[in-house]
């Protein structure tokens, strides 16, 4: 029987445990067997938002999924020269399990704007399925998608997600300014940041 892999892209800065429900969420509902966290570099649009270097947010990443043995941290990534784009990393993931069925894990704002993505069609061709995390309330123009992306309805599945209001960014700014901020994150995931005092300063 073929395997499924989630790819499961994101800065992680940090990781949370609504990061940890919607992976949980994706691997019950889609039947994959492991769900790859893929942890992007600096992004440049993000430069203004504190982010820790990218050895320091793996370590965050590794610490919250290290207990689920579905999850794996990949730093594929950071392994070559950017930028990265999502369809260059399929090629990569293609090459690395020929005999894996590729399910990449998006929100429903990502599917709103895949017409701006680099070489949308390119990354619906080279996956399997698309999974997608939405929201209550999220709309989409499926009539438009269709036009632009032919048969697109085939491989996006639609992801029941719970409605989660956690945000790495407000998990930041409260550790900037001293509120409590312990149970937005998992217990290996708080020990780390408060250890090495990660957020504390915005500048």
């Amino acid at each position: 029987m073929t395997s499924r892999l989630g790819i499961f892209g994101g800065t992680f800065n940090p990781p949370h445990s609504g990061h940890m429900i919607l992976a949980a969420e994706a691997a019950d509902q889609l039947q994959l067997d492991r769900v790859l966290w893929m942890l992007t570099p600096n992004p440049p649009h993000k430069q203004n938002n504190h982010i820790l270097a990218y050895e320091e947010r793996a370590a965050l990443v590794q610490a919250c999924i290290g207990n689920e043995p579905k999850f794996e941290l990949s730093m594929i990534e950071n392994e070559r020269k950017g930028p990265n784009y999502t369809a260059d990393t399929l090629v990569i993931l293609r090459e690395k399990y020929p005999d894996t069925e590729l399910v990449l894990l998006i929100g429903g704002d990502s599917l709103q704007y895949l017409p701006a993505w680099h070489k949308p069609a390119l990354v619906l061709k080279r996956l399997d399925q698309l999974g997608v995390m939405a929201r209550p309330g999220d709309q989409y123009d499926w009539l438009q998608l269709r036009k632009q992306f032919p048969g697109i309805e085939l491989k996006a599945k639609m992801i029941d997600a719970p409605l989660l209001e956690i945000s790495s960014s407000e998990i930041r700014e409260r550790i900037a300014s001293n509120r409590h901020f312990r149970y937005y994150l998992t217990d290996p995931v708080y020990r780390m940041i408060v250890r090495n005092g990660h957020y504390r300063n915005r500048d």
